[in-house]
Protein backbone atom coordinates (compact mmCIF):
# COMPACT_ATOMS: atom_id res chain seq x y z
CA UNK A 1 0.00 0.00 0.00
CA UNK A 2 1.47 3.61 -0.70
CA UNK A 3 2.58 5.92 1.90
CA UNK A 4 0.00 8.82 0.58
CA UNK A 5 -3.06 6.12 0.66
CA UNK A 6 -2.32 5.11 3.83
CA UNK A 7 -2.35 9.12 5.27
CA UNK A 8 -5.76 9.32 2.94
CA UNK A 9 -6.93 6.52 4.90
CA UNK A 10 -6.18 7.83 8.38
CA UNK A 11 -7.12 10.98 7.98
CA UNK A 12 -10.48 9.78 6.64
CA UNK A 13 -10.57 7.69 9.88
CA UNK A 14 -9.73 10.17 12.27
CA UNK A 15 -12.55 12.58 10.80
CA UNK A 16 -15.28 10.08 10.95
CA UNK A 17 -14.63 10.23 14.94
CA UNK A 18 -14.26 13.95 15.22
CA UNK A 19 -14.60 14.15 19.28
CA UNK A 20 -12.60 10.77 20.00
CA UNK A 21 -9.56 12.03 17.71
CA UNK A 22 -9.88 15.32 19.44
CA UNK A 23 -10.14 14.20 23.28
CA UNK A 24 -7.17 11.75 22.31
CA UNK A 25 -4.65 14.29 21.29
CA UNK A 26 -4.98 16.48 23.60
CA UNK A 27 -2.30 14.41 25.64
CA UNK A 28 -0.08 15.13 23.30
CA UNK A 29 -0.99 18.59 22.82
CA UNK A 30 -0.85 19.64 26.06
CA UNK A 31 2.65 17.97 26.46
CA UNK A 32 4.20 19.58 23.47
CA UNK A 33 2.52 23.00 24.41
CA UNK A 34 4.25 22.30 28.25
CA UNK A 35 7.42 21.25 27.21
CA UNK A 36 7.76 24.09 24.47
CA UNK A 37 5.95 27.25 26.66
CA UNK A 38 8.67 26.14 29.97
CA UNK A 39 12.09 25.46 28.02
CA UNK A 40 11.33 29.22 25.80
CA UNK A 41 10.66 30.56 29.05
CA UNK A 42 13.63 29.31 30.46
CA UNK A 43 16.12 30.10 27.74
CA UNK A 44 14.94 33.55 27.51
CA UNK A 45 15.65 33.99 31.17
CA UNK A 46 19.10 32.68 30.22
CA UNK A 47 19.81 34.77 27.33
CA UNK A 48 18.61 37.75 29.47
CA UNK A 49 21.34 36.98 32.42
CA UNK A 50 23.93 36.44 29.69
CA UNK A 51 23.45 39.97 28.43
CA UNK A 52 23.60 41.08 31.81
CA UNK A 53 26.80 38.97 32.87
CA UNK A 54 28.50 40.64 29.73
CA UNK A 55 27.21 43.93 30.40
CA UNK A 56 28.94 43.72 33.46
CA UNK A 57 32.33 43.18 31.80
CA UNK A 58 34.05 39.17 31.00
CA UNK A 59 37.71 40.98 32.86
CA UNK A 60 35.84 41.56 36.25
CA UNK A 61 36.34 39.56 39.21
CA UNK A 62 34.20 39.46 42.64
CA UNK A 63 36.22 39.22 46.41
CA UNK A 64 33.42 38.79 48.60
CA UNK A 65 33.93 37.59 52.44
CA UNK A 66 34.04 33.92 53.77
CA UNK A 67 35.44 30.70 52.20
CA UNK A 68 33.82 29.61 48.94
CA UNK A 69 30.54 27.44 49.19
CA UNK A 70 28.19 25.80 46.74
CA UNK A 71 26.25 27.37 44.44
CA UNK A 72 27.36 30.41 42.72
CA UNK A 73 30.92 29.21 44.39
CA UNK A 74 30.11 32.85 46.24
CA UNK A 75 31.45 33.39 49.53
CA UNK A 76 28.58 33.98 52.51
CA UNK A 77 25.56 36.89 51.74
CA UNK A 78 27.22 40.09 51.43
CA UNK A 79 27.64 41.44 55.23
CA UNK A 80 26.83 38.04 56.89
CA UNK A 81 30.86 38.20 57.45
CA UNK A 82 33.95 40.55 58.07
CA UNK A 83 36.58 39.60 56.10
CA UNK A 84 37.20 42.01 54.22
CA UNK A 85 38.83 45.24 54.85
CA UNK A 86 39.13 48.97 52.43
CA UNK A 87 42.96 48.35 53.48
CA UNK A 88 42.65 44.79 51.68
CA UNK A 89 41.38 46.67 48.58
CA UNK A 90 43.85 49.35 48.71
CA UNK A 91 46.80 46.22 48.82
CA UNK A 92 45.39 44.48 45.79
CA UNK A 93 45.27 47.68 43.87
CA UNK A 94 49.02 48.34 44.98
CA UNK A 95 50.51 44.98 44.64
CA UNK A 96 48.41 43.33 42.16
CA UNK A 97 50.54 43.55 38.90
CA UNK A 98 47.67 42.30 36.76
CA UNK A 99 44.86 44.37 38.35
CA UNK A 100 43.64 48.43 36.56
CA UNK A 101 41.07 49.31 38.40
CA UNK A 102 39.69 47.48 42.11
CA UNK A 103 36.67 49.39 43.62
CA UNK A 104 35.33 48.07 47.39
CA UNK A 105 32.08 48.39 48.26
CA UNK A 106 30.58 48.42 51.32
CA UNK A 107 26.25 48.11 51.75
CA UNK A 108 23.13 49.15 54.24
CA UNK A 109 19.66 49.56 54.43
CA UNK A 110 18.48 52.71 55.18
CA UNK A 111 15.80 55.18 55.03
CA UNK A 112 15.75 57.96 52.24
CA UNK A 113 13.06 60.96 52.52
CA UNK A 114 12.58 63.61 49.76
CA UNK A 115 9.66 65.50 49.60
CA UNK A 116 6.63 62.92 51.09
CA UNK A 117 7.57 59.96 49.86
CA UNK A 118 10.09 58.05 52.49
CA UNK A 119 11.27 54.52 51.21
CA UNK A 120 13.35 51.94 52.74
CA UNK A 121 16.44 51.36 50.11
CA UNK A 122 19.53 49.55 50.19
CA UNK A 123 22.59 52.40 50.22
CA UNK A 124 25.78 51.70 48.23
CA UNK A 125 29.32 52.84 50.01
CA UNK A 126 31.85 53.08 46.78
CA UNK A 127 34.24 54.86 45.18
CA UNK A 128 34.80 56.83 41.99
CA UNK A 129 36.38 53.62 40.42
CA UNK A 130 33.21 51.60 41.03
CA UNK A 131 31.42 53.31 37.87
CA UNK A 132 33.81 52.24 35.71
CA UNK A 133 34.75 48.67 37.14
CA UNK A 134 30.72 47.73 37.14
CA UNK A 135 30.38 49.36 33.53
CA UNK A 136 27.34 52.28 35.32
CA UNK A 137 26.15 55.12 32.85
CA UNK A 138 25.15 57.81 34.20
CA UNK A 139 21.96 59.73 32.76
CA UNK A 140 21.51 62.94 34.75
CA UNK A 141 24.23 64.88 36.85
CA UNK A 142 27.57 63.15 37.66
CA UNK A 143 29.27 59.84 39.50
CA UNK A 144 31.04 60.55 42.58
CA UNK A 145 34.53 61.97 42.25
CA UNK A 146 37.87 61.67 44.10
CA UNK A 147 37.48 64.82 45.69
CA UNK A 148 33.76 64.05 46.93
CA UNK A 149 35.68 60.32 48.59
CA UNK A 150 38.34 62.04 49.89
CA UNK A 151 36.49 65.22 51.27
CA UNK A 152 34.05 62.60 52.62
CA UNK A 153 31.02 64.65 50.98
CA UNK A 154 27.39 64.24 51.60
CA UNK A 155 26.16 63.58 48.26
CA UNK A 156 24.32 61.19 46.35
CA UNK A 157 23.73 59.11 43.24
CA UNK A 158 20.34 57.27 42.66
CA UNK A 159 19.52 54.54 40.94
CA UNK A 160 17.15 55.06 37.82
CA UNK A 161 14.10 53.47 39.25
CA UNK A 162 14.80 54.69 42.80
CA UNK A 163 14.80 58.31 40.86
CA UNK A 164 11.46 58.24 39.63
CA UNK A 165 9.66 56.73 42.66
CA UNK A 166 11.32 59.79 44.77
CA UNK A 167 10.99 62.89 41.89
CA UNK A 168 8.83 61.13 39.42
CA UNK A 169 9.51 63.20 36.45
CA UNK A 170 11.10 66.02 38.54
CA UNK A 171 14.94 66.31 38.07
CA UNK A 172 16.71 65.01 40.46
CA UNK A 173 19.85 66.44 40.68
CA UNK A 174 20.32 69.31 42.78
CA UNK A 175 17.90 68.05 45.09
CA UNK A 176 18.12 67.05 48.99
CA UNK A 177 17.17 64.02 50.35
CA UNK A 178 17.78 62.38 53.96
CA UNK A 179 19.28 59.24 54.32
CA UNK A 180 18.60 58.31 58.42
CA UNK A 181 17.57 61.47 59.35
CA UNK A 182 21.19 63.42 57.72
CA UNK A 183 20.67 65.31 54.39
CA UNK A 184 21.97 64.38 51.52
CA UNK A 185 22.49 66.49 47.86
CA UNK A 186 21.68 64.23 45.23
CA UNK A 187 23.94 64.59 42.30
CA UNK A 188 23.44 62.29 39.74
CA UNK A 189 21.24 59.27 38.36
CA UNK A 190 22.21 55.93 37.07
CA UNK A 191 20.81 54.63 33.25
CA UNK A 192 19.17 51.31 33.90
CA UNK A 193 21.06 48.59 34.88
CA UNK A 194 18.55 45.92 33.55
CA UNK A 195 16.17 43.31 35.52
CA UNK A 196 18.84 40.96 36.12
CA UNK A 197 21.25 42.74 37.76
CA UNK A 198 19.22 45.94 37.69
CA UNK A 199 18.94 46.15 42.02
CA UNK A 200 21.18 48.94 41.53
CA UNK A 201 18.29 50.38 39.71
CA UNK A 202 16.54 50.65 43.15
CA UNK A 203 19.41 51.64 44.89
CA UNK A 204 21.61 54.90 46.29
CA UNK A 205 25.23 55.35 45.83
CA UNK A 206 27.39 57.45 48.24
CA UNK A 207 30.73 57.89 49.18
CA UNK A 208 32.08 55.10 50.57
CA UNK A 209 34.00 57.46 53.15
CA UNK A 210 30.82 59.37 54.40
CA UNK A 211 29.22 55.78 54.37
CA UNK A 212 31.70 54.63 56.84
CA UNK A 213 32.08 57.64 58.78
CA UNK A 214 28.04 58.72 58.70
CA UNK A 215 26.26 55.92 57.64
CA UNK A 216 27.90 52.46 59.52
CA UNK A 217 31.00 53.13 61.68
CA UNK A 218 31.89 49.26 61.57
CA UNK A 219 35.54 48.27 61.89
CA UNK A 220 36.84 44.29 61.77
CA UNK A 221 39.47 42.70 63.62
CA UNK A 222 42.57 43.73 61.75
CA UNK A 223 41.63 47.67 62.95
CA UNK A 224 40.59 48.26 59.16
CA UNK A 225 37.04 49.28 58.07
CA UNK A 226 34.90 46.46 56.75
CA UNK A 227 33.79 46.41 53.10
CA UNK A 228 31.04 43.90 52.05
CA UNK A 229 32.78 43.20 48.36
CA UNK A 230 36.27 43.65 46.27
CA UNK A 231 34.63 44.61 42.33
CA UNK A 232 38.26 43.80 40.29
CA UNK A 233 39.25 44.78 37.01
CA UNK A 234 41.36 42.61 35.46
CA UNK A 235 44.08 44.06 32.27
CA UNK A 236 42.55 41.76 30.03
CA UNK A 237 40.71 38.93 29.74
CA UNK A 238 43.55 37.51 29.39
CA UNK A 239 45.11 38.51 32.88
CA UNK A 240 41.90 37.10 34.78
CA UNK A 241 43.72 34.37 35.97
CA UNK A 242 46.98 35.81 36.70
CA UNK A 243 44.61 38.69 38.63
CA UNK A 244 42.78 35.61 40.51
CA UNK A 245 46.44 33.98 41.65
CA UNK A 246 47.81 37.49 42.99
CA UNK A 247 44.50 38.62 44.53
CA UNK A 248 44.28 35.11 46.50
CA UNK A 249 47.99 35.65 47.52
CA UNK A 250 47.52 39.01 48.66
CA UNK A 251 44.48 38.22 50.78
CA UNK A 252 45.92 35.24 52.30
CA UNK A 253 49.10 37.15 53.71
CA UNK A 254 46.93 39.87 54.71
CA UNK A 255 44.81 38.09 56.77
CA UNK A 256 47.79 35.57 57.89
CA UNK A 257 46.38 32.20 56.57
CA UNK A 258 48.90 29.10 56.68
CA UNK A 259 49.09 26.61 54.38
CA UNK A 260 46.88 24.13 54.21
CA UNK A 261 44.14 26.27 56.09
CA UNK A 262 40.58 27.54 54.51
CA UNK A 263 40.68 30.71 52.84
CA UNK A 264 38.25 33.39 54.33
CA UNK A 265 37.41 35.23 51.51
CA UNK A 266 36.27 34.42 47.68
CA UNK A 267 37.21 35.27 44.33
CA UNK A 268 34.84 34.12 41.32
CA UNK A 269 35.40 35.86 38.12
CA UNK A 270 32.31 36.64 35.68
CA UNK A 271 33.62 33.84 33.12
CA UNK A 272 33.15 31.44 35.92
CA UNK A 273 29.75 32.35 37.49
CA UNK A 274 28.24 32.80 34.03
CA UNK A 275 29.56 28.92 33.42
CA UNK A 276 27.83 28.17 36.75
CA UNK A 277 25.04 30.09 35.73
CA UNK A 278 24.86 28.19 32.34
CA UNK A 279 25.21 25.42 33.90
CA UNK A 280 22.26 25.58 36.63
CA UNK A 281 19.95 26.67 33.84
CA UNK A 282 20.74 23.21 31.56
CA UNK A 283 19.87 21.58 34.94
CA UNK A 284 16.67 24.07 35.18
CA UNK A 285 15.94 23.30 31.61
CA UNK A 286 15.91 19.05 31.44
CA UNK A 287 14.32 19.20 34.54
CA UNK A 288 11.28 21.11 33.28
CA UNK A 289 11.81 18.88 30.03
CA UNK A 290 11.19 16.33 32.24
CA UNK A 291 8.41 17.03 34.20
CA UNK A 292 6.37 18.63 30.87
CA UNK A 293 7.52 15.00 29.32
CA UNK A 294 5.22 13.18 31.64
CA UNK A 295 2.20 14.69 29.28
CA UNK A 296 3.71 13.09 26.49
CA UNK A 297 4.11 9.72 27.89
CA UNK A 298 0.18 10.18 29.36
CA UNK A 299 -0.66 11.30 25.56
CA UNK A 300 0.88 8.09 24.28
CA UNK A 301 -0.89 5.87 26.24
CA UNK A 302 -3.99 7.82 25.19
CA UNK A 303 -3.35 6.76 21.49
CA UNK A 304 -2.44 3.09 22.27
CA UNK A 305 -5.72 3.02 23.98
CA UNK A 306 -7.66 4.44 21.30
CA UNK A 307 -6.07 2.20 18.73
CA UNK A 308 -6.98 -0.68 20.55
CA UNK A 309 -10.70 0.41 20.59
CA UNK A 310 -10.45 0.86 16.93
CA UNK A 311 -8.60 -2.43 16.40
CA UNK A 312 -11.64 -4.00 18.02
CA UNK A 313 -14.45 -1.67 15.69
CA UNK A 314 -12.92 -2.94 12.74
CA UNK A 315 -12.32 -6.41 13.07
CA UNK A 316 -14.42 -7.17 9.73
CA UNK A 317 -13.11 -4.42 7.80
CA UNK A 318 -8.93 -5.85 8.76
CA UNK A 319 -10.38 -9.34 7.56
CA UNK A 320 -12.55 -8.03 4.65
CA UNK A 321 -8.97 -6.48 4.16
CA UNK A 322 -6.98 -9.84 4.14
CA UNK A 323 -9.48 -11.56 2.61
CA UNK A 324 -9.17 -9.47 -0.60
CA UNK A 325 -5.05 -9.37 -0.17
CA UNK A 326 -3.96 -6.67 1.83
CA UNK A 327 -0.54 -8.31 3.50
CA UNK A 328 0.38 -8.21 7.34
CA UNK A 329 2.29 -4.89 6.40
CA UNK A 330 -0.21 -3.39 4.95
CA UNK A 331 -2.59 -3.70 8.14
CA UNK A 332 0.58 -2.81 10.13
CA UNK A 333 1.37 0.24 7.83
CA UNK A 334 -2.81 1.59 8.10
CA UNK A 335 -2.66 1.37 12.10
CA UNK A 336 1.05 2.59 12.83
CA UNK A 337 -0.06 5.61 9.97
CA UNK A 338 -3.22 6.30 12.18
CA UNK A 339 -1.28 6.86 15.50
CA UNK A 340 1.16 8.95 13.97
CA UNK A 341 -0.93 11.46 12.32
CA UNK A 342 -2.64 11.57 15.63
CA UNK A 343 0.33 12.35 17.49
CA UNK A 344 1.61 15.14 14.47
CA UNK A 345 -1.72 16.33 14.52
CA UNK A 346 -1.41 16.84 18.53
CA UNK A 347 1.68 18.06 18.24
CA UNK A 348 1.27 20.81 15.48
CA UNK A 349 -1.91 21.98 17.46
CA UNK A 350 0.37 22.05 20.69
CA UNK A 351 2.96 24.24 19.36
CA UNK A 352 0.70 26.50 18.53
CA UNK A 353 -0.74 26.36 21.70
CA UNK A 354 3.13 26.63 23.43
CA UNK A 355 3.80 29.96 21.26
CA UNK A 356 0.57 31.48 22.54
CA UNK A 357 1.68 30.68 26.40
CA UNK A 358 4.80 32.06 25.54
CA UNK A 359 3.42 35.45 24.39
CA UNK A 360 0.84 36.13 26.94
CA UNK A 361 4.08 35.44 29.88
CA UNK A 362 6.24 37.66 27.73
CA UNK A 363 3.40 40.99 27.66
CA UNK A 364 2.21 40.26 31.12
CA UNK A 365 5.83 40.36 32.59
CA UNK A 366 6.04 43.62 30.12
CA UNK A 367 2.96 44.93 31.90
CA UNK A 368 4.60 44.11 35.03
CA UNK A 369 7.64 46.51 34.14
CA UNK A 370 9.69 43.04 33.08
CA UNK A 371 10.47 43.27 29.82
CA UNK A 372 11.03 39.29 28.60
CA UNK A 373 11.58 38.53 25.07
CA UNK A 374 8.89 35.73 23.58
CA UNK A 375 11.48 34.09 21.60
CA UNK A 376 10.14 30.29 20.66
CA UNK A 377 13.42 28.18 19.40
CA UNK A 378 12.94 26.20 16.37
CA UNK A 379 15.69 23.07 18.05
CA UNK A 380 12.46 23.29 21.07
CA UNK A 381 10.07 22.75 18.27
CA UNK A 382 11.45 20.08 16.25
CA UNK A 383 12.60 19.00 19.67
CA UNK A 384 9.01 18.50 21.01
CA UNK A 385 7.15 17.62 17.32
CA UNK A 386 9.81 14.84 17.33
CA UNK A 387 9.51 13.62 20.76
CA UNK A 388 5.31 13.58 20.01
CA UNK A 389 5.37 11.51 16.63
CA UNK A 390 7.77 9.05 18.82
CA UNK A 391 5.27 8.64 21.49
CA UNK A 392 2.48 8.59 19.01
CA UNK A 393 4.70 5.62 16.57
CA UNK A 394 5.69 3.54 19.70
CA UNK A 395 2.13 3.38 20.96
CA UNK A 396 0.74 2.58 17.73
CA UNK A 397 2.79 -0.51 17.44
CA UNK A 398 1.16 -3.24 19.74
CA UNK A 399 -2.23 -2.20 17.95
CA UNK A 400 -0.91 -2.78 14.32
CA UNK A 401 0.57 -5.52 15.24
CA UNK A 402 -2.42 -7.05 17.16
CA UNK A 403 -4.45 -5.58 14.08
CA UNK A 404 -2.14 -7.44 11.41
CA UNK A 405 -2.15 -10.95 13.30
CA UNK A 406 -5.91 -11.08 13.22
CA UNK A 407 -6.79 -14.32 11.48
CA UNK A 408 -9.26 -13.04 8.38
CA UNK A 409 -12.05 -16.00 8.33
CA UNK A 410 -12.29 -15.25 12.45
CA UNK A 411 -12.44 -11.31 11.38
CA UNK A 412 -15.27 -11.82 9.24
CA UNK A 413 -17.31 -13.81 11.53
CA UNK A 414 -16.93 -11.00 14.16
CA UNK A 415 -20.33 -9.17 14.83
Amino acid sequence: MKIWVCFATALKTLLSHKMRSILTMLGILIGVAAVISMVSLVRAEQAMVQQSFKSLGTNLIFVTPGAPSGGMGMGGVLGTTQTLTLEDAEAIARDAPSVSMVAPMTQTTTQIVAGGENIGCLTLGVTPEYQHVRNFEVDQGSFITEQDYKGRARVIVLGNQLAKTLFGQISPVGQSVRINGRQFRVIGVLKGKGEVFGVEDQSAMVPLSTAQAVISSERAGSGGHTVQSISVQARSKEAIDAAHWEISNILRQRHRIIEGEDDDFSVMSMDALLGTADQMYVIGELIMGAIAGISLLVGGIGIMNIMLVSVTERTREIGLRKAVGAKRRDITTQFLTEATVLSFCGGAMGVGLGWLIVRVSANALANMGLPFPAIVPSDVIALAVGVAVFVGLVSGIYPAVRAARLDPIEALRHE
